[in-house]
């Protein structure tokens, strides 16, 4: 009896769900009259092609491709149970991502809402949102980076000495390499052991849920994922209770976050953050940091091996560095001082467009482009198409890194997105690829075993579907 109450309960709240959902979609709709698009089937909208086409090779980009074919910049769609707005351009990017006076917030799906949890960085607003990030960023402040830039090193090091005459699969090496400097920096976990092997199963879990089906039953992507985090958690509590005993203590970035919770750290009230959002926040570090990193090393290793006078114009510049050392380890001042490197990276963030699209959620009701939107609809800026516009970017598909030699046109470039939100790691991206990118060019030349192929993964993140599988010799 009980449990045909629980399934009667469970049809009827579904059933008022959905009505809900229909009378504010059928409201939204309306509203949405004048926007060019198709909302599709009743319900389901076009999330067959959305979710199809996420495994195409072009990933999800060739979604909104072929509606601005046949609508323009701005269109509709529904997908996933969302009524959504996709629009592209300079202007529209200045608008979504500066979010002027409240206008907009970020807009997750609820896989996403559920894994990161509802006191991570990416869920707040306002207020909470400026003073999560003010305690976060102050880590991942250069001067914050400094102290870990040896362990940095060290590890690229250590990693391409094992690379010598084997075959490489680029994309699961810098997963490694990023997980594991992720993993000391925020915790001080040691490259290898037992704690990192745990650590990274259950990361590799919970990251690749992330844009999963939102079905928590046994035997989904989802329900593992939910898993793998309650077992994250259960780690970082027993890290986190050890580091307050005294019984372990390390300068690092939870020891920076667990001194500002304590009542015995000094500051007020108002600096001090909660278990839970001590635990979200740092579970966002990790898949934000993580992810995105490891994508842009890997496609800039692809880019660099597809364009040998690119490559060759990089290598002179980290050659002259060895050659200033004599021999000597590469210093904190030699990987601030890499000019091109710099070029090379927005190019592969350009060219490569890492996160195709950020999704916003209306606030309150405003005009953009022309076109009304109404508080609470779905807005996503397309930045495939903002990164490869001719007008600024003469042939987009060609990798030519002398495009950041003179200041682009305003919100034209968003490899680390823009505004309030824009990446708080962007320091350490940079400083882990730059670390890498050195080492490796010194001491190897590769070839890739496939032929040239931009074909992606079906995830949010865009990451080479066939990883970059590698030959490396040593110079």
């Amino acid at each position: 009896m009980p449990l045909n109450f629980l399934l009667m309960f469970v049809l009827l709240f579904l059933l008022v769900l959905s009505a809900f959902l229909l009378v504010r979609s059928w409201g939204w709709k309306k509203a949405m009259e004048d926007i060019p698009g198709n909302l599709g089937w009743p319900i389901v909208g076009e999330s067959f092609s959305f979710i199809s086409e996420f495994g195409s090779p072009a990933g999800i980009c060739s979604f909104m491709i072929n509606r601005q074919k046949r609508f323009g910049k701005v269109f509709k769609t529904s997908v996933l149970g969302r009524l959504m707005v996709f629009m592209t351009g300079s202007n529209a990017a200045k608008i979504l991502l500066t979010g002027k006076d409240g206008m907009v917030s970020l807009n997750l799906f609820y896989t996403g809402q559920q894994v990161l949890g509802r006191s991570s960085l990416l869920q707040t607003n306002g207020e909470a949102h400026k003073r999560l990030r003010r305690l976060i960023g102050e880590p991942l402040s250069m001067d914050g980076l400094r102290k870990y830039f040896q362990f940095i090193n060290n590890l690229a090091i250590e990693t391409l000495d094992e690379w010598s005459g084997r075959t490489i699969f680029v994309l699961d090496e810098a997963s490694t390499f990023t997980l594991k400097v992720i993993g000391n920096m925020i915790m001080s976990l040691e490259p290898k052991g037992e704690e990192q092997e745990k650590f990274r199963d259950n990361f590799k879990i919970i990251s690749s849920c992330f844009s999963s089906l939102p079905l928590n039953i046994p035997g989904t992507a989802f329900y593992h994922g939910m898993k793998a985090r309650k077992r994250m958690f259960e780690m970082l509590d027993s890290i986190i209770e050890k580091r307050r005993s005294g019984e372990i203590c390390r300068q690092d970035f939870l020891d920076s976050l667990i001194i500002k919770h304590n009542k015995t750290g000094g500051g007020s009230d108002e600096e001090k953050l909660t278990d839970e959002q001590l635990k979200d926040n740092i579970l966002t570090l990790l898949i934000a940091g993580h992810d995105t990193t490891t994508a842009a090393l890997t496609w800039l290793i692809k880019f660099l091996g597809e364009n040998p006078h690119v490559l060759e114009q990089l290598r002179i510049e980290h050659q002259q560095i060895q050659e200033h050392r004599k021999g000597e380890n590469l210093s904190w001042a030699d990987v601030n001082n890499l000019p091109y490197t710099a070029k090379v990276l927005s190019e592969t963030l350009r060219r490569a467009t890492i996160l195709p699209w950020y999704s916003r959620k209306a606030a309150q009701d405003f005009e953009i482009g022309g076109y009304k939107i109404k508080k609470g609809w779905s807005v996503n800026l397309d930045v495939v198409s903002i990164h490869h516009d001719a007008t600024v970017f003469p042939e987009p598909n060609k990798f030519d890194p002398s495009r950041f030699e003179a200041p682009l046109r305003p919100f034209s470039f968003l490899g680390f997105g823009s505004g309030p939100r824009m990446c708080p790691g962007i320091n350490l991206a940079k400083l882990e690829i730059s670390v890498f990118i050195h080492h490796l060019v010194c001491k190897y030349r590769w070839r890739c075993l496939e032929k040239e192929d931009d074909s992606v993964q079906p995830t949010l993140v865009r990451m080479p579907k066939n990883k970059y599988p590698i030959r490396v010799e040593a110079l």
